[in-house]
């Protein structure tokens, strides 16, 4: 079976996905971090492997950018090829002063001031939660690993928050007492599609700019600079 967006069968899907935005970065995690793998939908160039990692089968998708994009492919492998637990692996932008350049966040609630769930299923929603089961084992691999973790909120924005006129203004908008850590682009329309859908979804983020740092992580560094979140999700994945 395969959908409008993904051409791959139904067996060739696992049923533990990894999900960066990036496709050249899901080719990246398979040539890098894999035993063997297996090239599953290139339709639009988001790409989706599937192979082993550890002796586990895994899958690695591209997710592309912003809630639009992360909706269908989520949505879709949640549906249609019975995946039960997705993890994100993205970049943020931190708005802890303590938190430094590729430093890892995982996302607790997040809101959104769109309306993906509003349009998606009639729902007048902007605060959405990832798995805490799932949440649980990535806290406890890395402990166990010993990989610094920032556990916290988070807000999903419409547009990428270095280019807002304002990012002040937008964070008065955020409900008293949610208190966001970072910011990014896709993990309300994932959150959401797994609670709808009672699957399970948590999201892992590397800090690549900052409110309160000048610095702002290349596209080169953004792709390949963020092997501790890599492992992470990878070494929680096999635990599934």
């Amino acid at each position: 079976m395969s959908t409008p967006h993904n051409e791959a069968l139904k067996e060739e899907i696992a049923k533990t996905v990894i999900m960066p935005g990036d496709p050249l970065r899901a080719k990246y995690i398979v040539e890098n971090f894999f035993d063997n793998f297996k090239l599953v939908n290139g339709v639009r160039g988001m790409y989706a492997y599937t192979g082993t990692y550890k002796g586990k089968t895994l899958s690695v998708m591209a997710s592309g950018m912003g809630m639009p994009s992360m909706g269908i492919y989520s949505y879709e492998l949640f549906k249609f090829y019975d995946v039960d637990n997705i993890i994100r692996i993205g970049s943020c932008g931190a708005y802890l002063p303590e938190l430094n350049l590729f430093d890892i966040v995982l996302s607790e609630m997040v809101f959104s001031e769109g309306n993906y769930a509003l349009t998606l299923n009639n729902d007048d929603c902007h605060i959405s939660g990832s798995s805490d089961s799932l949440n649980c084992i990535i806290k406890d691999t890395a402990s166990e690993n010993d990989i610094g973790l920032t556990c916290g909120n988070t807000v999903c924005t419409d547009c990428f928050d270095v280019y807002m006129s304002d990012v002040n203004k937008f964070l008065e908008r955020v409900p008293n007492g949610f208190n966001p850590v970072s910011a990014e682009m896709e993990a309300f329309a994932l959150f959401y599609n797994a609670q709808l859908l009672n699957k399970n979804a948590s999201c892992l983020m590397s800090v690549v700019d900052s409110k309160f740092i000048d610095d702002i992580a290349s596209a080169e560094e953004r792709q390949t600079g963020l092997n501790n979140m890599i492992r992470l999700a990878l070494d929680s994945a096999i635990r599934l």
